[in-house]
């Protein structure tokens, strides 16, 4: 079988679940079906920059994250939802620090490895509005190589 190459957006999306412990709540789309993510909340990706090595296999993107929380019917924002997963997020990008953290990439994908993860913007609250939904962002870097390196 003939791997594919991991791309910055996969590899976030692993990394981002395995640093807080679950199979779902992150991608680069905000799920329609608010009951799937109501209870946890749901980090939204983008890659907003970034730059890869010049001298060696290791890629370094800035991902904006928006840790948003939802309450349906309500005109109260979960702002302490929203605020604790990306709290949680933050916290646990300081583990890549101690040793590379694999990102478990769905099959056909080579290996990744994330080498360090930290936060370059403070966590702030977005919006304020009425709505039912509660949003923290902030923009991280993950610096990670693939191939098993």
């Amino acid at each position: 079988m003939t791997l594919k190459h991991a791309n910055s957006e996969l590899v976030a999306v692993a990394f981002l679940q395995t640093i807080l412990g679950q199979s779902g709540g992150v991608g680069a789309k905000l799920p329609a079906d608010e009951s799937s993510w109501k209870d946890s909340g749901f980090a939204q990706i983008t890659v907003v920059g970034g730059s890869p090595s010049v001298y060696a296999p290791l890629r370094r993107p800035v991902f904006e994250v928006k840790a948003t929380a939802v309450a349906p019917g309500s005109k109260q924002p979960p702002w302490y939802v929203a605020n604790d997963l990306a709290e949680r997020i933050l916290a646990g990008c300081y583990g890549a620090y101690l040793s590379p953290v694999e990102a478990i990439l769905p099959t056909p994908y080579e290996r990744a490895f994330v080498q360090s993860a930290y936060a370059l913007t403070e966590a702030r609250r977005v919006g304020g509005d009425d709505s039912s939904y509660a949003r923290y962002q902030f923009d991280l870097q993950i610096n990670w190589v693939g191939g098993g390196v």
